[in-house]
């Protein structure tokens, strides 16, 4: 099994908020590892372990998925619906961290199955604690599924 519950895959497209994103997880330190991809496409190709991504000892299946809505290409409601889809990959816990408060948004993300759908606030240090509180609840507080990754 390459399933690493202590390990997220962040997808966000905006470089700053990726790397405040990484650096809040950092400093909750729950998290082993944070692995950054920038669009849906790469998301898609990461958790299929597809061309870049085929090692699956190097890019192993992550425990939590932190997703953005607003990608470029494919978007976030998109990404969500094919993880959803797989058998292996729907069980893993995905939260819609995102700029959109529209109840569009939030009604799409449930009904794509999201785990949870969260507003990045706009403060640094209200960001901070928003994510440390995921961080908390995610990698400590919540018993995380039993993910079987696909071999082929």
């Amino acid at each position: 099994m390459d399933y690493e519950p202590s390990n997220i895959l962040l997808v966000e497209d905006e470089a700053a908020h990726a790397e405040l994103t990484r650096r809040a997880i950092r400093k909750a330190g729950n998290a082993n590892r944070v692995d950054v991809v920038p669009d849906g496409e790469e998301a898609l190709e990461y958790l299929f372990n597809r061309r870049k991504y085929t090692d699956k000892v190097k890019y192993p299946c992550p425990g939590l998925i932190l997703l953005d809505i607003k990608l470029p290409g494919i978007d976030g409601i998109d990404v969500l619906k094919k993880i959803k889809e797989d058998q292996c990959l729907k069980k893993i816990p995905v939260i819609m961290l995102t700029t959109s408060d529209r109840e569009e948004d939030i009604s799409r993300s449930y009904g794509s199955y999201a785990n949870s759908y969260l507003t990045k606030p706009v403060g640094f240090k209200d960001f901070e604690e928003k994510i440390r509180q995921i961080d908390f609840y995610w990698m400590i507080l919540n018993q995380p599924p039993v993910v079987d990754k696909k071999t082929s």
